[in-house]
Parts: C-alpha cells; structure tokens; sequence
C-alpha cells in the first residue's frame, strides 16, 4: 500500500465563532443578569434594622419614637461597646445574634446577666440560643404574618395583634412567657431573669422595619419591647469587630466565625442558584438526549446529486464530532467495494476472518503491507481527532486502488 501525506484540518475563525457564539452569549446574558439584579438589589440590605436608616428596612421610625418618649438611643457595632454600655436602666438589642463567634456570644451573655437590664435578641436560631439563651431550642421557621398575642404578657396584651414569625422558639424554662403562636410554638419569647431583668427572643425583626411599623399593632409592641427603660444600646454586630478573631482557638465556637467552612460563607442565595442551573443542566441534558425513534426512509421531492448528499453529512458529522460514525461508515464501505473485487461473499465482507486474507492475498509482493496493518485500517479504533479520520479516509482510498489495480 502506498504512503500518503497526513492532512491537517484547522478551524478557521469563522468555525470557531460559530461554535461558540451560543456558549458566550449563553455567559453573557447570566452575567449580564446577574449584575443588573446586582444593582437593583443593592440596597436592599443597606442600613437594615439601622435606627439611622430611612430605607424601607431600616429603624429610624422606631427610633425617632422612642427619642420623643424620652429614651436615648446609642448605636454599637462592637462587643465592647455592646457589653460597657449596658446597665439596670439599659435595653440591650442585639440585631444578628447568629453572626456573633462562641466567644462574642459567651462575653455578651456574661454581661447581660451582670447588667440586671433588658436583653432584645432578634431571630436569634441554633448557632446562638445555646449561649445567648440556654434551655431554649429553635424549631422551624414560620411565615411572618398577623398574629394575635394569645398569652397574658401585659405588653402584648396592650399591643394586640402584631406582625410575629421567623423562628419558633420552645423551652421548658420557668418564669417564660410564650406569645404570639405558630403551631403551638411561640415566635415572642419572654424569659425572666433575676430582680427586673429580662431576655426576649424575637422570632423575625420585621416590626421594627419602617415600612412595617404603622401596621397593626407593631409599633406598639416594638415601643413597650425598646422603650422599657431610659436606654437603648442598639448593636448591630459586624465582622470586622476586633472581638470576633478573640477565642474559637479550643473549637468551642458557637457562631458563625472561628471554624465555619466555605459553604457556611456562601449566601444562601447562590446555593439555590447554583442547585437551579443544575437541575437545568440535566434538564437540558436529557432533552438533547431523547429517542427521537427509528428513522424513517423518505423518496426526496427534488433529485440531489451524490456529492453534494455526501458533503452535508460529512458536515453533519464535523458539526456533531462523530469521528465513530465517519469512520464505520468509509470503513464499511470500502469493504462492500473491496469484496466483489476480492470474491468475497457480501456476506462476509464485514468478517475480518474473510476479507483480511483475501487482501493480503491480492498485494502480496505489492509492498511491506501486513495483515496486522490492513486489520487496523479496515476494522482499527476510532480516529482520535479531524486529522487521523482525514488520514484513514486517504488510505482508505489508497487501498482501494491498489487492489483494483493489482
């Protein structure tokens, strides 16, 4: 068999643009996406539960009330503030008790219990309670809506119905009061302490939210919870307090920082993301990969010449890189070609116990060609790239010459 010189196949740019138009303008609209809503949701969360806020989710008109009631209002966003500010005439609230570390958590309750005043914790939940406020258990949240007090809390009682969910809290404390049910669990939790202090676990902070405050009895509730004494220390935690890289050292972190790993760092939101653009992915994976059923044989309307038949599939084939099936289908046809001019039955055109011997036999003195060589050529692998099917297509041919020529 003669030699023949490899043909390289490079993509042109207009091939390579073609190809991967779609994928960039697939990543441009989800970038494109995700930036836009960047930018709308960007202030959000700017000055949440902020008393110096006047965002929707903001505190100032909760703030601006207690200041006309008299109580001063101080805002901390350290520990030590947090814990030297607090006294018997002090309301201490504490916006994200979870974001605090174990030992954050640990040095905010040793000063709660020495300062004998009123502790707020909003939506405090399982990385804080243990710490914060021992015997109490979160359960699932609830949906924040309008709830009636249904306990004897003298505030709540005055307050009425209020806008109450988030977490649920449950504890076989004595001297606790219960408000403002969710299945049976409260989402306001009273818990009595020594002489007149007191903790109160908020299930959801939504009634301090400006846009919430007039509705029902919200207002009334975050007074009579704020406005007990002539003080307000309003901390609102925050990870670059110098605290919050103190203790976690012996694994006894309780919060958020110390030893959290990379998921726990990870905004919920982008977890959902990321499981919705792979559900899509499979998705997408078992459409493209669906049975479309056995092809049916059709007389085309229009004559079409063999060239031009031959040259569509060839494409086909490039577009989709099936260098198996190119391959199978000009192996198999060199075969079908080469048996009659061999003697070989059809049916054992396909047999390698058959053919092989049989071509052997009719170049035999035509070249250094072995058996081994024309098994790999006519029944070898599949190609591993364009250039290697583009050279057994050439030596394909090349074999078919030599046989009818010798």
């Amino acid at each position: 068999m003669t030699g023949t010189i490899p043909t390289s196949l490079s993509l042109t740019p207009r091939h390579i643009w073609s190809r991967t138009r779609g994928l960039l303008l697939a990543v441009a609209i989800l970038v494109t996406a995700g930036i836009v809503m960047a930018l709308v949701r960007s202030g959000d969360q700017h000055g949440r539960l902020d008393p110096r806020s006047a965002d929707p989710n903001g505190s100032r008109a909760v703030a601006e009330l207690l200041d006309a009631q008299g109580v001063t209002t101080r805002v901390v966003t350290t520990l030590d503030e947090a814990t030297t500010a607090g006294n018997a005439d002090t309301t201490v609230l504490v916006t994200d008790p979870d974001l605090l570390t174990g030992h954050q958590q640990a040095a905010l309750r040793s000063a709660m219990d020495a300062a004998g005043g009123r502790t707020v914790l909003l939506a405090p939940g399982r990385p804080s309670l243990d710490t914060l406020a021992p015997g109490v258990s979160a359960d699932s949240r609830a949906a924040v809506e309008t709830r009636t007090p249904q306990c004897t809390l003298p505030i709540a009682q005055r307050a009425g119905s209020a806008e109450l969910g988030g977490e649920r809290y449950a504890t076989d404390l004595p001297d606790t009061d219960g408000c403002y049910l969710s299945d049976g669990l409260p989402t306001l939790l009273r818990i009595k302490g020594h002489a007149d202090s007191d903790t109160v676990l908020l299930g959801a902070a939504d009634i301090l939210y400006n846009e919430r405050l007039a509705k029902e009895g919200n207002a009334s509730l975050a007074l009579q919870l704020l406005g007990s004494r002539p003080h307000l220390v309003w901390y609102l935690p925050s990870l670059s307090d110098p605290s919050a890289a103190e203790g976690g050292v012996d694994g006894e972190d309780g919060g958020r920082g110390g030893d959290t790993s990379f998921v726990d760092l990870v905004p919920s939101g982008w977890l959902w993301g990321t499981l919705q653009l792979t559900l899509a992915a499979v998705l997408a994976a078992i459409w493209r990969g669906r049975r479309l059923g056995p092809l049916v044989m059709e007389r085309l309307p229009v004559a079409i010449r063999a060239s031009e038949s031959t040259e569509g599939r060839a494409r086909l084939y490039r577009k989709t890189n099936a260098r198996d099936r190119a391959a199978t289908v000009l192996r198999t046809a060199t075969r079908t070609r080469l048996a009659p001019l061999l003697g070989v039955p059809p049916t054992a055109a396909h047999s390698p116990d058959s053919l092989l011997p049989a071509v052997s036999a009719r170049l035999a003195g035509e070249g250094d060609t072995t058996e081994s060589d024309l098994r790999t050529l006519l029944f070898g692998p599949v190609p591993t790239d364009d250039a290697a099917l583009i050279l057994l297509a050439d030596q394909l041919d090349a074999l078919e010459r030599e046989v009818r020529t010798s």
